[in-house]
């Protein structure tokens, strides 16, 4: 089945495209691409650029989930085009757990992957940490499949798209656990940059919510502990109601919080799975800097609070794990995360994030693949040392260039030639 694509979540794009192939087997995947000149695919659509697009597109969410539990491996496989939200459904009934979610359990498995999507905490890798094997369909149409420890493996996961639809997907598996959420309001500035690690420290997953303003608004701590936090919390207080990330916003559609146990995928994501998330239209962009250089680049960030705020819905500031992976934004290096919810402005935005690159220029800061960005491949080259391996990578698993598109190769593989 072929139909028009139309546009992604935000609205914002427009995909050129169309075609937009909807596969149920695999072997109808292979054969559409094989015959496209030039083909992408589409996943939840909740990227914020034009990564997805091509002169047709393709789909996975028609292709069976497939949910199988490998428990002598440790390991879920099922469809790349499966959500987080069914795939938690389905580990939730052999009791069961990944370990860690995105804000969101709306968006594709596989497209997470692809670009380093990430939930939060100290100890945590991305999302694409998780993978232990992966299946997918190169330009030719060939089935390829790795695993952990094979060579190439690192640069395969954190894809971009580049390397072809994957089909299938395993990640790690453990057992089922519950987490408790609470929201303080009310952090000082001064105590966010003196207490910074110790704040960061305080659950499994903890996110600040800010406007930049005189005091940060909010702080959720997400603990896989039975113990609640007793007294202030560095000066801020207990919020004694539900929260929405948007101060003033209808906390429906929020996850939990006060301390209510929950299963993990009921309280890691900030939205549920039966809302719609977050505050409807709204651009988003994150940048991602080196741990020790937290505290210097948030404060250069909030330097910027007065051109900041007239166009920002909120920011968030999580912090994820080193890992091994190419093209991962914490290849390496344990990493802070800047995030920024705008309001759908798209030029005011993008002087804005012309300030928000410059300032953060020094601190080496990577962005998130999947959203706003203005960094060309020079500059993306200078930040990731296996680039080249990846691009090396592309070239032959596509060498007739049928995954890319003037997004991957402006922002990303111009500069390896």
């Amino acid at each position: 089945m072929t139909v028009r694509p139309g546009v992604n979540w935000a609205g914002n794009v427009a995909y050129r495209a169309e075609r937009l192939h909807r596969p149920t087997t695999v072997d109808q995947v292979r054969s559409i691409i094989a015959a496209a000149p030039r083909i992408r695919v589409l996943g939840s659509r909740h990227s914020f650029n034009d990564m997805a697009d091509s002169a047709e597109l393709l789909t996975l969410d028609a292709l069976p989930a497939d949910v199988t539990v490998d428990r002598a491996a440790g390991t879920v496989s099922c469809a790349g085009g499966t959500t987080y939200a069914q795939l938690a459904a389905a580990l939730h009934e052999h009791g069961l757990a990944l370990h860690n979610l995105a804000s969101l359990p709306h968006i594709s498995v596989a497209g997470a992957v692809a670009t380093a999507t990430h939930g939060s905490g100290d100890g945590n890798g991305n999302l694409a940490t998780a993978v232990a094997g992966l299946e997918l369909v190169t330009s030719s149409g060939d089935l390829v499949t790795a695993t952990r420890g094979d060579p190439d493996f690192d640069g395969l996961v954190v894809g971009l798209g580049a390397l072809g639809p994957v089909t299938r997907i395993t990640l790690d598996v453990e057992p089922d656990y519950q987490v408790r959420q609470h929201a303080f309001v009310g952090l000082a500035w001064d105590a966010l940059y003196e207490d910074f690690d110790e704040i960061m420290a305080a659950g499994y997953s903890v996110s600040v919510f800010t406007r930049w303003a005189q005091a940060v608004d909010q702080v959720w701590v997400k603990s896989r502990t039975a113990r609640d936090p007793e007294g202030d919390f560095f000066g801020a207080i207990a919020a004694t109601e539900d929260r929405h990330p948007i101060p003033g916003m209808d906390p429906t559609n929020c996850t939990p919080q006060l301390g209510r146990p929950g299963p993990w995928a009921d309280r890691l994501p900030h939205f549920r799975a039966g809302f719609v998330p977050s505050s409807g239209a709204e651009l988003q962009s994150e940048l991602l800097v080196p741990r020790p250089h937290a505290v210097d680049a948030i404060r250069a960030v909030h330097g910027l609070a007065g051109r900041i705020r007239p166009l920002l819905h909120v920011s968030e500031i999580r912090t994820v794990a080193a890992d091994a992976l190419w093209l991962s934004p914490q290849y390496h290096r344990d990493t802070v995360g800047i995030h920024f919810t705008w309001r759908p402005q798209p030029h005011a935005v993008a002087a804005v994030l012309a300030d928000l690159e410059a300032a953060l220029a020094d601190f080496d800061a990577r962005p998130h693949w999947g959203k706003l960005f203005l960094a060309d491949a020079e500059t993306i080259a200078a930040r990731y040392p296996r680039l080249p391996d990846f691009a090396r990578l592309v070239h032959r698993l596509d060498p007739r260039g049928a995954f890319r598109n003037p997004w991957l190769d402006t922002q990303v593989l111009n500069a390896c030639g």
